[in-house]
């Protein structure tokens, strides 16, 4: 049995498909990974953040894009938040984005 990816909103999953085209290639490329070895591909490709989420790293000459994950009971990986990386540093904003959506998802599931 493969893994399956959700995403937060419908709004975040147009989101997503509306990144440049080159991050969007290389977005593919891993979930297409993702669905069948799951979601650890390790660095350079993934990168646990600490108490359970996750970002999807991404790079491509338009610049570098992240997504970030949670994993669910049940083989289940969510697409949480995602923006294009313009600093070193991943933004403390988009972090408590992220960190908050894992909270909404975990509080649903127990």
């Amino acid at each position: 049995m493969g893994w399956e990816i959700k995403y937060h909103s419908e709004k975040l999953q147009a989101e997503v498909l509306g990144l440049p085209a080159g991050i969007l290639a290389r977005y593919f490329h891993c979930t297409d990974r993702m669905l069948v070895f799951g979601p650890d591909l390790g660095m350079p490709h993934t990168r646990a953040m600490g108490g359970g989420l996750f970002e999807l790293r991404l790079k491509s000459r338009e610049g570098l894009g992240r997504v970030f994950y949670c994993i669910l009971v049940g083989r289940k990986i969510v697409m949480l938040h995602q923006f294009v990386k313009k600093t070193d540093k991943t933004p403390l904003k988009e972090l408590l984005i992220a960190r908050q959506r894992m909270k909404e998802w975990r509080d649903a599931v127990t």
